[in-house]
């Protein structure tokens, strides 16, 4: 089972990025998705949570109405989509999965560069 992580790169303040976190050996729909972040010279933390029952969505509270996460049963994958990307929000970014009795599994990390 794994998590495999796509997207991100450099973009300019106020643009857009969606990250895409694709599973295999595993059915993400009936797992917690999560995705965390982690800026150089800090410790990781998280970004947003879909739960894996309800698919209710939260968030740290400094990417509320700009980052949204989301997941497409069919594909398997989890995205985060941001938008009005800011300087604060470069770090990488790395998905998480976790389920009562399986994982926690980690993606490979996605470096997110906010810059003019």
């Amino acid at each position: 089972a794994q998590l495999v992580q796509s997207g991100g790169g450099l973009v300019q303040p106020g643009g857009s990025l969606r990250l895409s976190c694709a599973a295999s050996g595993f059915t993400l729909n009936n797992y917690h998705m999560k995705w965390y972040r982690q800026a150089p010279g800090k410790e990781r933390e998280w970004v947003a949570t879909i739960t894996r029952t309800t698919g209710s969505t939260s968030y740290t509270d400094s990417v509320k109405g700009r980052f949204t996460i989301f997941r497409d049963v069919a594909q398997n994958t989890v995205y985060l989509q941001m938008n009005n990307l800011k300087p604060d929000d470069t770090a990488v970014y790395y998905c998480f999965g976790q389920t009562p009795g399986a994982g926690p599994y980690w993606g490979q990390g996605t470096q997110v560069t906010v810059s003019s």
